[in-house]
């Protein structure tokens, strides 16, 4: 493996631990500028991952979701602590420490460890993705008709503008269902549905699970088909539906 992936799962492991042993804890929860809850928990499983990143690569820069952006360079490393706060607080164990690692603007690398549920994925370009079982594989089917659809919360796709897109998904689909955060995308990577649709996203939400679901042969892009993970919403798809939902998406 290389050391950069061995790093990058080390780094989500430990700071996965660091999240889990507050977990189900009593702890006080503030609010961000933007009204998001922060714990203790979020605080220091993020100080423990760039504990380890800065071991391991000392020069690299850091874009965290609690601390920001910590130095400059041609490498990056992006780190949501916990990804899935609110279940987290509420005692809900699918929430997760995602770790990915930008170089020259491309995400190279990815790790995911949901903690609660001791599952961990995790991707390097060109190599695949894989959990522990083995290697990940999207879904072969071709048509959303035929589609399972994962969204990440219908109330945020109705507070931005979305709705009639969400109906036309909807009515479309063979099934729907609503799997917030990190958990929907792991759906797809492992073929169990065929898209997940989600908004209002910032950087460290999404780019470990890009690089995962483009490992695992599917498609990852922002609403406007940009194969990005800082458009701020996202369509990750096994590739065979993306283009129909990206319509059904952008149709007037």
């Amino acid at each position: 493996m290389d050391r950069r992936l061995e790093v990058a799962i080390a780094a989500a492991t430990a700071a996965g631990q660091v999240a889990l042993r507050h977990f189900r804890t009593d702890l006080q929860v503030e609010r961000k500028a933007d009204r998001s809850p922060v714990t203790v928990a979020d605080r220091e499983a993020e100080q423990r991952a760039v504990a380890v990143l800065r071991d391991a690569y000392p020069t690299h820069a850091v874009l965290g979701e609690e601390y920001g952006e910590q130095g400059s360079g041609g490498a990056r490393w992006i780190i949501d602590p916990i990804d899935g706060t609110k279940s987290f607080i509420r005692g809900i164990p699918f929430f997760a420490t995602l770790i990915a690692l930008e170089e020259d603007g491309e995400i190279t690398t990815g790790a995911v460890y949901a903690p609660a549920l001791d599952d961990l994925l995790y991707a390097q370009k060109g190599q695949g993705a894989f959990d522990r079982q083995g290697p990940l594989r999207v879904s072969s089917i071709e048509t959303v008709a035929r589609s399972m659809l994962v969204f990440g919360g219908p109330s945020v796709l109705r507070s931005r503008g979305y709705w009639p897109a969400y109906e036309r998904l909807v009515d479309r689909s063979a099934r729907q269902r609503a799997y917030g955060d990190y958990f929907g995308y792991t759906f797809v990577a492992r073929g169990q549905a065929e898209a997940m649709i989600d908004v209002d996203l910032k950087p460290w939400d999404l780019a470990a699970l890009k690089i995962i679901v483009e490992e695992a042969g599917g498609r990852f892009t922002d609403f406007d088909d940009r194969a990005t993970a800082f458009g701020g919403s996202a369509i990750a798809s096994n590739g065979l539906v993306h283009e129909e939902i990206r319509q059904l998406i952008s149709a007037e």
